[in-house]
């Protein structure tokens, strides 16, 4: 599939769907196609289906506009899955993306081994956000659509300072900018800016970090009980793991929070030739080499224990001197 409009002939009604705990990327690239179609194929009845975003998205066009259930026993033409590294993660559009008649998988998670009838599955491209734009009419993104794809790109890239922002990221960056959209503000009021309560949160999960592997790797962690002490959610917990990445030495960040007694979601971060998604994938979890994630069972000493394991020896494979 060279651009989207080749998929759209004859469709009456598309949904539009990303992973569960949608993060900036996910957010952006949805709504951007949602925008997208929404302003350019009118005649097309659009869906998008997500968890409710972070509040700090909420400077995107129509993101009121987000089904958060999905309740309607006729099928799609065609449904778009994007930021999706497996069909289990859909969430709440599983029975609408089961029951459509063209499924259309959109991503750039190496983990993905394409699950949908037509698979643009690019893992070398910074954002699910720049696979898509690639697969849009150039002349008919408009500011709203810019923003949000500006928006993805910037999360999934670290705002531009990730290893996988490569000259053609730029370039569509800047392409995105000269529709005028607020770049500034964007990156200040989604990427950056924390709640009282976030940077409390933060604050207790770096005071209570733990340095292993002679300094290479950093783990921090936030239990249930903590997290219902703050008053947050698991869409507060946003950029922890990436500020632990950031502490000097470290080769592999770890962040991981309670769900329920015994079980952890698992976020990691690499600095350099540790390819996280591979210890990621043995828990059945995925993602890219250098940002990957999990679930695991077992005390949150178990969780460590088994994944240290794999760090290590990665560790020692790859960043001896």
């Amino acid at each position: 599939m060279e651009k989207i409009a080749s998929e759209l002939k004859g469709i009456k009604r598309a949904a539009i769907a990303g992973h569960v705990r949608p993060d900036g990327d996910c957010v952006g690239s949805c709504m951007g196609l949602y925008l997208y179609l929404r302003e350019n194929y009118p005649e097309i009845e659009t869906d998008i289906y997500l968890e409710k975003p972070r509040d700090a998205f909420s400077m995107i066009s129509h993101l009121d506009e987000i089904r958060s259930a999905y309740n309607d026993e006729e099928a799609y033409d065609v449904f778009f899955v994007i930021d999706t590294s497996t069909s289990d993660r859909i969430g709440v559009a599983w029975e609408a993306y089961q029951k459509a008649k063209r499924k259309i998988c959109i991503d750039h998670h190496v983990s993905n081994k394409g699950f949908g009838d037509i698979n643009v599955v690019k893992p070398d491209v910074s954002s699910a956000s720049e696979v898509l734009y690639g697969l849009l009419d150039e002349e008919k993104v408009s500011k709203s659509v810019a923003e949000a794809i500006y928006m993805g790109m910037a999360h999934d890239t670290g705002v531009f300072k990730f290893s996988s922002t490569t000259p053609a990221t730029l370039r569509i960056a800047a392409k995105l900018m000269e529709k005028g959209i607020d770049f500034t503000r964007i990156i200040d009021e989604t990427f950056f800016q924390k709640s009282y309560v976030q940077n409390q949160i933060l604050g207790r999960c770096l005071m209570e970090s733990i340095m292993l592997l002679d300094g290479k790797c950093i783990i921090g962690c936030i239990r249930k009980r903590d997290m219902e002490f703050y008053g947050v959610e698991p869409k507060d917990l946003d950029g922890i793991v990436d500020q632990l990445r950031i502490t000097k030495g470290v080769e592999v960040a770890v962040f991981l929070y309670e769900v329920k007694t015994q079980e952890f979601k698992v976020s990691m971060r690499s600095n350099g030739p540790v390819d996280v998604n591979v210890a990621a994938s043995y828990f059945s979890g995925g993602g890219h080499v250098k940002a990957a994630g999990c679930t695991m069972q077992g005390s949150v000493y178990d969780v460590i224990n088994n994944l240290t394991g794999h760090i290590e020896k990665q560790i020692k494979e790859k960043c001896s001197d």
